[in-house]
């Protein structure tokens, strides 16, 4: 079955290309050259994958992701001309799973791509119904919520898998390069940075004020969950 993909991007000579190159891949793709107009398209109909764009007219891809992210877990890659850090961080902020950086192989966008739709193409992981648990946290593995003290936490799907990935290893430091390698599906490409980037996301989202850290660092070595 085909798979797909949403294509925001207003550079219309960049979002042709890239609609061949996926087409020839075997994706369906839609191709949308405005944000309200790509935003609209993002919500009405399902889409296995979206590529946004940082900036475009009408509705920046910061403020398209963040809507999207209100209601839907749809996986979004953004594309961005910027390579700051903080360039990153803003996008991952507004709920994008993955960034890549213009100019870009298309070659490493298809592998971009597939690391972040192995999970969901992944057929065994619809049998799957347990729930992991960790200090009033709840993970449900079936439906994809994250609860904490009854409460719901939104988490984007690396966050999703990244606090999985901690609660089924409790114990165990894991170091950055086992967690891009699992989470990421490939360790060739992605800055180790990019795996400090998301435990803070982790930490901001689940951590309280008046009570240790979920998460703790290892200097040197990574990242644990403890009992």
């Amino acid at each position: 079955m085909d798979r797909n993909v949403l294509v925001v991007e207003d550079e219309k000579n960049l979002a042709r290309f890239i609609e061949l190159e996926l087409k020839h891949e075997g994706y369906s793709v839609e191709v949308m050259l405005d944000g309200r107009e790509g935003l609209t398209r993002a919500l009405e109909h399902h889409f296995d994958i979206i590529l946004l764009d940082l900036m475009l007219p009408s509705l920046n891809g910061m403020e398209v992701c963040r809507r999207i992210r209100q209601v839907k877990t749809t996986p979004v890659i953004m594309i961005t001309a910027k390579d700051g850090v903080m360039d990153r961080v803003s996008g991952l902020d507004s709920g994008a799973d993955d960034y890549i950086v213009k100019p870009f192989a298309i070659e490493e966008l298809l592998a971009r791509m597939r690391a972040l739709t192995r999970r969901t193409s992944d057929p065994g992981l619809a049998e799957k119904s347990s729930i992991l648990e960790h200090r009033g946290l709840k993970v449900d593995l079936n439906s994809y919520r994250v609860t904490k003290d009854n409460e719901e936490v939104t988490l984007t799907k690396k966050e999703f898998d990244l606090l999985q990935m901690l609660i089924e290893n409790k114990n165990i430091v894991l170091t950055r390069d086992r967690i891009l390698e699992k989470v990421w599906g490939y360790d060739s490409e992605v800055e180790t940075n990019v795996v400090d980037v998301y435990i803070r996301h982790l930490r901001h989202k689940v951590d309280s004020a008046d009570s240790p850290s979920y998460i703790q660092t290892v200097r040197g070595a990574g990242y644990v969950m403890r009992e």
